[in-house]
């Protein structure tokens, strides 16, 4: 008899919100090259305004098509920086396109738009029903070139968000001007024949180096880049040749 009172104490101290079990498939992370590439927005307002933004920034053909258009949305259409169309949604336009994004706040015309990207061959991402879509737009953080992407595999674009903004405290703008750097001395020391390993690098990219970055210091972190690669050359620290990235 104990027992099953305490059985009945643990049935009703279970949470209201039973925890999700974790997906069957983890979303596959990846950074596209849109530059010159069609893509359709379908969808006027704030969260199309943001797509916007993004596809512009990759270099993408931007087409967007909606009755109204924010004040930043039409700015882009004036200065002919995006292509627009002013009216509703018909089949049809995703012809041509590369990626298409379903942002209007129409329930019904979400899933038509989705359904015609589906047929034309592109990937869509659907504003109010992301697990619908075929990709979802992660939260960015940028720094120059580099770009540090958060997702929660439509979990929770808050808590997505909320982890970008603790990693922006970590990593500052200097992380960016020491990027430049190795990106060049890297070209500098392949186009000599120069090679170094992962490890190599790592070694040279060491929390002194990374401090004087932050700190602005950006001749003398690339002079203790410089030396600390040359040191591993010279004792043969390095062993595994550096592959692309």
């Amino acid at each position: 008899m104990p027992e099953r009172r305490n059985a009945v104490v643990m049935t009703e101290t279970l949470p209201t919100v039973q925890r999700r079990t974790a997906p069957a498939r983890q979303p596959y992370p990846i950074a596209l090259d849109l530059a010159g590439l069609r893509c359709v927005v379908i969808g006027g307002g704030a969260v199309a305004a943001r797509k916007v933004d993004g596809l512009l920034a990759a270099g993408a053909a931007v087409a967007v098509i909606a009755p109204e258009l924010t004040p930043r949305l039409r700015a882009l259409a004036s200065a002919g920086t995006i292509e627009v169309a002013e009216r509703p949604y018909v089949p049809g336009d995703l012809r041509g396109a590369t990626l298409v994004f379903a942002a209007t706040d129409r329930r019904a015309t979400n899933a038509a738009v989705t359904a015609e990207a589906r047929a034309v061959g592109a990937l869509v991402n659907v504003a109010d029903a992301p697990e619908e879509g075929d990709f979802s737009v992660p939260a960015l953080l940028r720094r120059g070139r580099l770009t540090v992407a958060v997702s929660t595999a439509g979990g929770s674009p808050v808590v997505a968000g909320l982890v970008r903004d603790r990693l922006a405290g970590a990593i500052g703008e200097g992380y960016a001007a020491l990027l430049e750097i190795v990106a060049a001395l890297r070209e500098e020391l392949l186009a000599a024949g120069r090679r170094y390993s992962p490890d190599d690098w790592r070694a040279a990219l060491g929390p002194e180096t990374l401090a004087l970055a932050e700190m602005g210091r950006l001749a003398e972190a690339e002079r203790l880049l410089r030396a600390t690669l040359d040191e591993r050359r010279a004792t043969g620290d390095g062993r595994r040749v550096e592959e692309p990235a």
